[in-house]
């Protein structure tokens, strides 16, 4: 299968092999993970500042954030709320430290990274119910924040990027803070691709078709594609797309998400809503592990390009 994968992103198939997952296995793979993120120097800050903060919930409970604030700002800045990634199941706002430094000097824009609630512990909708806390917020105090309550963009890879498919989606419905690009990185978008005969190099690397069952049954709390599931906790089961942000859409040729992603790129288009999808040829999931390969500068040059068009129109 590697033969599939452009060569200057084979390294990383020795960095992240295929997750294997099992409940006796998750409280391993978190620490491991937690313990990487913790030996990780601290990335140049570019010129951006950032804290740690807490966003309360109407559940009672407060969901960690942290604040990036470019130095300098000359008047309100866009805001982009970020969404880490990590199947639903695992990781933290702190994954995602360097490239939330790198676009906030690369965007000139304040962002709000989002801690949310993980599953299995917490089930759909928890996990979006957190990050629509951290969106109304952030808005709340735009002020305080430097933030221009009228440019705001939703970022998330992989299971982040699902979320920011599914914020979107409840703020349009509740008639919450209006966001204008929603930035979609590999999104997680459809339990449904569990149970669809996939082409064996698609999902052979990284994330697999076990790990991508694992992780929505732990979302949803039940069997990945049933009749029905959760509010908001699979974007692509949404009756109407229409109405929705703009929406930028990246996903390598391997990626296991490759179809969803393209499904729902269409999806958006056929409802009026302006889309732009990117395939990365030879690229698996979570390709931009390796921050300086050609294929990833690529993506986040076309990634970043679509944020500051958004944000920063003339």
């Amino acid at each position: 299968m590697r033969h599939f994968v452009d060569p200057a992103l084979l390294p990383g198939l020795d960095l992240m092999p295929p997750f294997d997952f099992s409940p006796e296995a998750l409280p391993v793979i978190r620490q491991g993970m937690d313990q990487a993120v913790a030996a990780a120097p601290e990335p140049d800050a570019q010129g951006v500042a950032w804290r740690d903060d807490h966003a309360p919930s109407p559940a009672g409970h407060d969901v960690p954030v942290r604040v990036y604030t470019p130095a300098g700002a000359a008047g309100p800045l866009p805001l982009i709320v970020q969404i880490h990634g990590g199947g639903y199941v695992m990781g933290s706002h702190r994954i995602s430290h360097a490239a939330n430094l790198a676009t906030a000097a690369a965007v000139d824009a304040v962002i709000v990274a989002v801690d949310y609630r993980l599953a299995p512990e917490t089930v759909a909708p928890g996990s979006v119910e957190d990050c629509y806390a951290a969106l109304n917020w952030a808005v709340e105090r735009a002020e305080a924040l430097g933030i221009d309550g009228a440019r705001i963009a939703v970022r998330g890879e992989s299971a982040g990027g699902g979320l920011a498919a599914a914020l979107c989606q409840l703020a349009r419905d509740r008639g919450g803070p209006a966001i204008i690009h929603q930035n979609l990185i590999y999104p997680m978008l459809d339990d449904r691709t569990c149970i669809t005969r996939q082409p064996d190099h698609l999902g052979a690397f990284v994330w697999t078709p076990q790990a991508n069952s694992f992780g929505w049954r732990s979302l949803l709390g039940t069997e990945p594609g049933g009749a029905s599931v959760p509010p908001y906790a699979v974007p692509a089961r949404a009756e109407s797309l229409a109405g929705l942000p703009p929406a930028f859409i990246a996903v390598g040729a391997l990626d296991l998400f490759l179809a969803e992603d393209m499904d729902y790129a269409r999806r958006l288009i056929e409802a009026g809503v302006a889309a732009e999808l990117h395939v990365y040829a030879g690229a698996y999931h979570g390709f931009d592990m390796l921050p300086d390969a050609e294929p990833v500068l690529r993506m986040k040059r076309d990634a970043t390009a679509a944020l500051r068009r958004a944000l920063h129109a003339a």
